[in-house]
């Protein structure tokens, strides 16, 4: 149920006593760690029926841990096409993410936000009762909030519904539409939202960035940085850590850039990233092509088999 109307602030009738009961427990969080290093925004896998693949996902984890070095996950976000599942399939994949990484991943953060507040609500609630590590809520981006206290409306009533659960902000406005920028949203946002941990940053405004970074000086919060091409900037710049795609296979190289970054090897670090932005126009390329441009269901596998050789090879 909804305790307030995000859009306007008020009480909604009847849930009042709810509505108390959720924030004077939201000071409950306290994650077993801070969210920081590499995270890995996982693709959904699907069936070349349209359907979700859940049977992979266990090698999946496996993948991700033994080979890419990653041990965090960001599910059901863009990369994870979140917001084009239904909340069924969106429930379902967060289970099956958070069951298989049970005792082999270091976090699990489930992306939860929709235009939806109720939905949005559930998803949270269901997120603490699998034990998923955390909750991450996008901008609403069809009636978008004009301000900055509107949208700290919506984010509270989500974060009250897990009110055990660290809560981050996804900050991407290349795609919401929402301009309000990051630094003035981080500005008090715990008095609003107690158990508010960090930062998703997926955009390229590094000045925006910055100011985070400096309202961050005793560095209570996780800044993740989101660009995945600019990742060095964003260290530069002060990111406690990284979400991505490019994490699911370049996990192991990013995270040699991130060592040689730690121990002031910024000639290596340089090296590293350059070789990124080499790497992925001709990545998009490959995964075009495997996804849009073959026909036959041979010729699909044939193009797959071309992408992961081509990851391999870079992986070296």
């Amino acid at each position: 149920m909804q305790c307030l109307s995000w859009m306007s602030g008020t009480s909604v009738a009847g849930n009042t006593s709810v509505c108390k009961e959720r924030h004077s427990s939201s000071s409950m969080a306290s994650p077993k760690k801070k969210l920081q290093g590499l995270v890995a925004a996982t693709i959904t896998p699907m069936t070349e029926n349209g359907e979700i693949n859940f049977s992979v996902i266990g090698q999946y984890v496996d993948y991700l841990v033994k080979e890419q070095g990653v041990k965090n996950i960001f599910v059901n976000g863009t990369t994870g096409e979140g917001l084009s599942l239904s909340v069924s399939e969106r429930r379902q994949v967060a289970e099956e993410w958070v069951t298989q990484g049970r005792n082999k991943l270091d976090q699990v953060v489930i992306h939860v936000g929709a235009l939806s507040l109720k939905e949005s609500q559930e998803l949270a609630q269901h997120a603490a009762e699998i034990g998923a590590d955390g909750i991450a809520v996008i901008a609403p981006f069809f009636l978008k909030p004009w301000n900055k206290d509107v949208l700290i409306n919506f984010l509270k009533e989500v974060a009250a519904s897990a009110p055990a659960l660290p809560f981050y902000y996804y900050h991407i406005p290349s795609l919401t539409g929402v301009k309000i920028r990051a630094e003035e949203l981080l500005d008090g946002i715990q008095d609003k939202i107690p158990t508010f941990q960090g930062l998703k940053f997926s955009d390229t405004d590094l000045l925006d960035f910055g100011q985070c970074v400096d309202q961050n000086h005793q560095r209570q919060f996780s800044l993740l940085f989101g660009v995945d091409e600019q990742l060095l900037s964003g260290l530069v710049m002060g990111a406690t850590g990284a979400v991505g795609s490019t994490y699911n296979y370049l996990g192991k190289k990013t995270n040699q850039m991130l060592e040689a970054f730690e121990r002031k090897d910024f000639s290596s670090a340089l090296n590293y990233q350059e070789n990124r932005i080499t790497f992925l126009p001709e990545l998009s390329v490959l995964e075009h092509t495997t996804t849009t441009g073959k026909k036959s269901n041979s010729d699909f596998r044939d193009g797959t088999e071309d992408l992961r050789n081509y990851v391999s090879q870079i992986n070296k």
